[in-house]
């Protein structure tokens, strides 16, 4: 009788064929899980950045719309405007409000850096409504903050001055901003954003906002309530917690 080969596999062509098998199926977990990670994270890029579009429109907004508040003494100094810039935080009355969804009149706004180390600072939006005389001076309650944007490592505002020969002012940027020394408001403001920590091999290069300030060129304000009709383009509003 002749031998006759039965037909099928030995075990090493199995061993072989499921090693390969094997790596073939890695491979494509490890696509697949690529692939899912980076639509999500281009996912919550993309959110990120819209995010920051909403803010930074109603930032500009808010900003452009500073009225010359003249806040009354009643000790020997003169009036004063109610406006107060530093290098981490920006006080100012409004007449576009921000956390509401239709105008109230005059508004308080503080734009204050909170520091959070390694990246997680934030910026934190406080309003209220100009109702009493020294709203300026109040403390206001941490409670009633919105936190706009996260992820900060640094941020900074600057002021832009004209030249004012009579006074012997020159013009330029400027880290701080008193408006009872200046007698006036900026020109403009100026906000630079940094996110991220710094130490990331990938950082995200800073996002700087210019914003003019129409009301600077008017001498005087006044201390009486006005109504502001916002434009069409922002209908957005910030919710208090």
């Amino acid at each position: 009788m002749k031998n006759r080969r039965c037909p099928g596999f030995t075990l090493i062509e199995v061993i072989v064929a499921m090693t390969i098998l094997g790596f073939i199926l890695v491979i494509i977990y490890q696509v697949f899980r690529l692939s899912l990670f980076s639509w999500e994270k281009g996912e919550s890029a993309a959110e990120e950045y819209q995010k920051i579009r909403i803010v930074s429109q109603l930032l500009s907004q808010q900003v452009k719309s500073t009225f010359p508040y003249e806040i009354k003494t009643q000790k020997a100094e003169s009036n004063y405007l109610a406006f107060e810039g530093k290098k981490q935080s920006l006080r100012f009355v409004s007449a576009f409000p921000a956390k509401s969804r239709r105008p109230e009149g005059l508004v308080f706004a503080v734009y204050d850096y909170k520091e959070g180390g390694r990246g997680q600072g934030s910026l934190v939006l406080y309003e209220q409504r100009v109702l009493n005389k020294d709203f300026f001076e109040e403390t206001l309650k941490k409670d009633t903050g919105v936190t706009l944007l996260e992820g900060l490592s640094e941020l900074r505002f600057e002021y832009y001055r004209e030249a004012d020969p009579e006074n012997n002012k020159t013009e330029g940027w400027f880290d701080d901003w008193n408006a009872k020394e200046e007698k006036r408001l900026p020109k403009a403001v100026r906000m630079t954003l940094t996110f991220g920590n710094e130490k990331e091999e990938k950082q995200k290069p800073p996002m700087t906002l210019l914003v003019s300030i129409p009301a600077n060129k008017i001498d005087k304000g006044i201390t009486g309530p006005t109504r502001f009709i916002p434009p069409r383009g922002v209908r957005t509003r910030l919710r208090g917690n």
